[in-house]
């Protein structure tokens, strides 16, 4: 055995038992693969990993940066796989780093530096890093990060408070999250002064218990002697018999949905009958005008939540994410929980939008209505225009957009769309349970994002809807209120233009008089179709539209 100082690398997967639960074998197959790119991000930056078990990794680096650095490599990389996949079945690691002396046996490393650094995960983030005071004041000046100092943290097992600060990790926008603080407030000891008052009213209330049983046991006892044992009241035939699992508080509702709702039962008598709650308004939620959420949350909606009593409630916000709460105290409690733990999904998913209630019981309080969503159908499959998905192709999207899209659209599982916003916006909906669902939910997205409708361009591996590459795409062409085509000639472009299959291209000259090139079976024919139509009727002709786009030139 040998002692040295090392920095410690500790990393263990949020959630892991929920997620092998649900679903096994997916789980164990991407954790395999999730290895793979911590191994390599670890080998890459010198480390050695010395112990694994199950989702754990530890390991050991030459300097704090390194391990630092290593940690947020590792977690933007994890984040991008994750949103090929719905935040239920996202897997997140929690990170720990610290510096400690070691001891080295057999190739493993032992010691409170190991510990520390394990306690040091179990505080961090979901998808965070956390990290002791020795490592900060090492690296605090040598890596652009930023920290969030959140103080001494009681950590369990070793004996003195372990300073900790959380690093700020960057979302996908290149802005900085805030790390929540988690600062254990230490419980201050009761003043010597009030100890024989305690002991004083222990002892009273002890007598008092006493008494009471020996009294209670005389008449039960006297009772029995005269008379036989009555039938269980109705009540008392009702009303579970008291187990462990009973007598705790409910917990607070599980990421993924149980089969059935929370239940408690007092361990106490019943007691008297009070009013019962005032009955859902509105009925069951219409479940199919719910935005934003998949099949599986629809389900949801429709057997446990509508099955629930009263005091529930659900969240959600315009990214897809939500939260539930059932089986309530009151509402007050329900509408809390509901919105925690829709927003503690966004978080930790780095997701800026916030959550809003959307029912309360069964009435709906969502403020906002429906989305803004184009006629259907939403995807028209021609294959004179349909092409594989290139992401430098991908139209009206800026550069740090377009290497999002590559980086995260296309290694996606499916299905997978991307739905784009007339100025611009832009969303994607990843590893959805079928085309239906994809393209209904990057929509709904991206139409409350943009304030107006939205269309699919990319669904899976392919381009759904002809990309102009002749000229750059710069807007979403609308014939009735185009102002390039003179008033009295839009009606007629709307008619031809028709069902929009194959290639078709609009031109006008100087007095605004369209020239058209329709169902062409590529964009060359489909814009000289569209000049030599135009010069029939104008002078000086240019093309304004491809496909469904406006277009300018490329430079």
């Amino acid at each position: 055995m040998k002692r040295k100082i090392a920095a410690i690398f500790a990393a263990d997967i949020a959630g892991y038992s929920r997620l092998v639960a649900e679903d096994e074998e997916e789980t164990l197959r991407r954790l395999a693969s999730y290895r793979e790119v911590i191994d390599d991000f670890i080998a890459k930056a010198n480390g050695r990993i010395f112990n694994t078990a199950g989702d754990a990794v530890l390991a050991e680096f030459p300097s704090a940066v390194d391990a630092v650095r290593c940690a947020i490599d590792i977690q933007e990389s994890l984040r991008t796989r994750n949103m090929a996949y719905p935040p239920s079945r996202q897997m997140s690691f929690r990170i720990g780093i610290t510096i400690g002396d070691v001891v080295e046996r057999d190739g493993d490393l032992l010691g409170d530096g190991v510990n520390i650094a394990a306690r040091l995960e179990g505080l961090a983030e979901v998808g965070g890093i956390c990290v002791s005071r020795a490592v900060h004041e090492q690296v605090a000046n040598k890596l652009s990060v930023q920290f969030a100092d959140i103080g001494a943290q009681e950590v369990k097992n070793i004996p003195t408070p372990v300073h900790a600060y959380m690093i700020a990790m960057r979302r996908e926008d290149g802005t900085y999250a805030t790390p929540q603080l988690k600062k254990v407030a230490k419980a201050q000891p009761a003043p010597n002064w009030m100890w024989p008052l305690v002991v004083g009213v222990v002892s009273v209330v002890a007598i008092g218990v006493c008494g009471f049983l020996y009294f209670t046991k005389l008449e039960t006892t006297q009772l029995s002697s005269t008379a036989a044992a009555p039938s269980p009241s109705p009540a008392a035939a009702l009303s579970p018999s008291p187990t462990p699992a009973m007598a705790t508080k409910a917990p607070m509702p599980s990421p993924v949905p149980t089969s059935t709702p929370t239940q408690t039962a007092a361990l106490t008598p019943p007691p008297a009958p009070t009013p019962s709650p005032p009955a859902a308004s509105g009925g069951k939620i219409a479940v199919d005008a719910v935005p934003y959420i998949g099949e599986r949350q629809r389900a949801y909606l429709s057997n446990e939540y509508s099955a629930a009593g009263d005091y529930k409630a659900y969240a959600l916000n315009i990214a897809g994410f939500n939260g539930s709460a059932l089986n309530q105290p009151n509402e007050e409690a329900a509408r809390n929980a509901a919105l925690d733990q829709c927003q503690k999904r966004a978080d930790a998913a780095q997701s800026p939008r916030r959550c809003e209630l959307y029912a309360v019981g069964n009435k709906v309080v969502y403020s906002h209505g429906s989305p803004p969503m184009p006629p259907q159908p939403w995807v028209r499959h021609d294959t004179m225009t349909e092409r594989p998905f290139v992401s430098k192709d991908f139209p009206m999207l800026r550069d740090q957009a377009r290497t999002r899209v590559e980086n995260i659209y296309a290694p996606a599982a499916k299905s997978r769309s991307v739905a784009l916003g007339p100025a611009g916006q832009y969303f994607m909906v990843l590893g959805a349970a079928s085309v239906d669902e994809t393209t209904r939910r990057s929509l709904e997205s991206c139409g409350a994002i943009a304030g107006s409708a939205c269309m699919i361009v990319a669904v899976d591996d392919n381009f759904v809807v002809p990309i102009p590459t002749l000229l750059k795409p710069n807007g979403f062409f609308h014939a009735p209120t185009n102002p390039s085509i003179v008033a009295d000639a839009r009606d007629e472009v709307v008619r031809k233009l028709g069902d929009g299959m194959g290639w078709n291209a609009v031109a006008v000259g100087t007095a605004g008089r369209p020239g058209l090139g329709l169902k062409a079976a590529d964009e060359q024919t489909a814009v000289n179709g569209a000049l030599a139509d135009c010069v029939k009727h104008d002078s000086d002709c240019h093309v304004i539209a491809i496909g469904p786009f406006t277009v300018g030139p490329t430079n």
